[in-house]
Order: structure tokens, then C-alpha cells, then sequence
């Protein structure tokens, strides 16, 4: 079930995401359901960061209005496995920091996949892994796991408070997308450690984590192994975008 509010927030990412079309390479498609899974699983793991293995549903194409609707002038054809084709599955298969997050478990790797597979080895087409307190930008670490993936990498950003052993990162450099809630201002940004904390306290709250924690904002990228973005879009139940139709005027 995706809350209305829910529902109106990915309306506004998908609007972003057909604005800035002409920036991204290729477009993967999200259903909203699953997005609700990826925050609960998130939310219950705070503060500590989650990573989660999915494959497309073979049954669930993207349909050809939607991309060439938003596949734009950089698109490229076959750049990843499951290109073409809704997310359908996901497992949570790690939860750690992030230096440990990205290896998985010895109960999800055999010697069917061998070492030659990374710390990611496992049947997994896509990989998502949350920012708990930090902004969805990949790191170095990120960028070194992404790849061994056949197809593209996400990273869930949330900021929440209290912090405890999470602090929000500042000074990240790279493309933001919001999902909900706001970006900083500078004020918030800059200044001393007590004017952020003030700040802080007056952020809007999207609602509250099981864990107690509440929740400020919701952030979600996704990238290719080589380094670019991939366009991320939002569907319901038809693979139609929340938000459709989107005009070119």
C-alpha cells in the first residue's frame, strides 16, 4: 500500500527525474510498493546501514511510452543486466556499517559464484544499500563494490534524529534526489555546532521509525559501475509513473 502522501512525493521525483532526462544514460523502474518495503527494512535497521539484492520481474517490461518518454539525448542500449525491465524482487541480505555492509554473508555465496565474484558474489541483478545520516552519494567504497554488479547500484539516503552513533555527513559533493522532505539550507549547513543542532530541531518530521527515530528526509540515486546516473523511476501496479502523464511543453 503506498500512503497518498507517499504517492505525491514520487509524482514529484518523477517530475525531476523527466526534467532532467537529458543527464542520465539509461532509466531503471521502481515499483512504489517496493519502495515502501525499502523504507520499513531501513527504518528497522536504524542506525545502522542495510544492503539489499533484487532482480527484475521478467513479466513487468517497461512499456515503450515510458521510454522513449523519458530515455533522453545520452540514453545508451544494453548498458546493464535487467535494462529494459521493473524490479520485481529484493531480499535484505547485510546489515552493518560501511566497511562491512557491502560483503555478504557466507550463507548468501557458495563456490557456485567463486571469489572471482567480489564481496558481492550472489545471484543478484541489482544492489541497494542504505546512508543512514548521510546524503545518496556514493563513496569511494561504494563506487569500488558497484563493480561487481551486472547491474546498476542504488543507495537510500535518510536523514533522522536523534543521531546517536550517526551524525549527519556534511560537505558531500554530487547530484541529490529527494524522495521527501526537504533539502538543507545553508544556514542549517554552516555555523556552529549549536545553530545546527537548533536547526535541526526545527526540521519538518516525515513520521517516525520503529526505532524511535524520527525521520527528516528520504533521498534515493542510482548509478552504473562506470560512473554514471542512472534515471530512477517510480511505477504503480500498471508500470505506468506516479505523476503520468508528462508533457515535453
Amino acid at each position: 500500500m503506498v500512503d497518498d502522501w507517499l504517492s505525491s512525493a514520487l509524482a514529484d521525483y518523477n517530475q525531476v527525474s523527466f526534467d532532467k532526462r537529458d543527464s542520465y544514460s539509461a532509466l531503471i523502474q521502481i515499483p512504489g510498493k517496493l519502495l515502501v518495503e525499502l523504507l520499513s527494512w531501513c527504518f528497522q535497521s536504524l542506525p545502522d546501514e542495510i544492503l539489499v539484492g533484487m532482480d527484475v520481474d521478467p513479466q513487468r517490461q517497461v512499456i515503450p511510452e515510458v521510454s522513449e518518454l523519458f530515455l533522453g539525448a545520452e540514453s545508451r542500449a544494453d548498458m546493464f543486466a535487467g535494462q529494459g525491465y521493473t524490479i520485481g524482487e529484493a531480499k535484505v541480505v547485510n546489515r552493518g556499517n560501511s566497511m562491512t555492509v557491502h560483503h555478504l554473508p557466507e550463507e548468501w555465496t557458495d563456490e557456485i559464484f567463486g571469489a572471482d565474484r567480489g564481496p558481492r558474489g550472489g545471484r543478484f541483478t541489482h544492489w541497494l544499500h542504505t546512508h543512514p545520516n548521510c546524503p545518496a552519494i556514493p563513496s569511494s567504497a561504494d563506487a569500488a563494490a558497484a563493480q561487481w554488479t551486472e547491474g546498476v547500484d542504488m543507495i537510500l539516503g535518510v536523514e533522522f534524529s536523534p543521531e546517536w552513533g550517526a551524525p549527519w555527513v556534511e560537505g558531500v559533493e554530487g547530484e541529490r534526489r529527494m524522495v521527501a522532505g526537504t533539502k538543507r539550507s545553508e544556514p542549517e549547513q554552516g555555523g556552529s555546532w549549536f545553530r545546527r543542532r537548533m536547526a535541526r530541531g526545527n526540521r519538518p518530521v516525515l513520521g517516525k521509525a520503529v526505532t524511535g527515530h524520527s525521520i527528516h528526509g528520504i533521498e534515493l540515486i542510482a548509478f552504473h559501475r562506470t560512473g554514471v546516473g542512472i534515471n530512477v523511476i517510480f511505477v504503480d501496479d500498471d508500470d505506468l509513473p506516479y505523476g503520468w502523464p508528462f508533457t515535453t511543453e
